[in-house]
């Protein structure tokens, strides 16, 4: 038996899938330039800004789950 943690792990790995898939489709040039800025980017800023990104993550599942 899935945990309801579980399915919602998996809900939202499949909108993260599609909204990355759309950003390709409908602007793959601007993705090609957004992923070789990222690559000239240092890694303290990039580790940053995933960190950043991640807890904004989590409070926002808070939020919705309180």
């Amino acid at each position: 038996m899935r945990s309801i943690a579980f399915a919602d792990f998996l809900i939202g790995l499949g909108i993260l899938f599609v909204l990355e898939g759309l950003m390709f489709a409908a602007s793959p040039a601007w993705m090609r330039r957004a992923m070789k800025s990222a690559l000239e980017t240092p890694e303290s800023i990039l580790r940053a800004v995933g960190i950043g990104s991640a807890v904004a993550g989590l409070v926002l599942i808070w939020v919705v789950r309180r």
